[in-house]
């Protein structure tokens, strides 16, 4: 699961921006004051169902991340 969830910063960060597109979640919002966060680390894991592959982008560390549980519920 992706830290971002939890984190402060996730309606600001550049990094979970490109997260969401590559999970076609992309919000076209076009806020200007992005950041982009000191030290992250994406995971990418690799499925496959049948004939189909899919790709599960995660961030996994960041040293940006501020917790603050449940802030992605603010962007529903």
């Amino acid at each position: 699961m992706c830290i971002c969830i939890n984190c402060k910063h996730i309606d600001l960060c550049k990094t979970y921006k490109f997260i969401e597109k590559q999970h076609s979640n992309y919000n076209l919002n076009k806020k200007q004051n992005y950041f982009i966060p000191i030290n992250t680390m994406i995971i990418v894991s690799i499925n496959k169902q049948n004939l189909n592959i899919y790709l599960d982008w995660d961030v996994k560390e960041c040293l940006s991340f501020v917790e603050q549980p449940g802030k992605w519920i603010s962007l529903l």
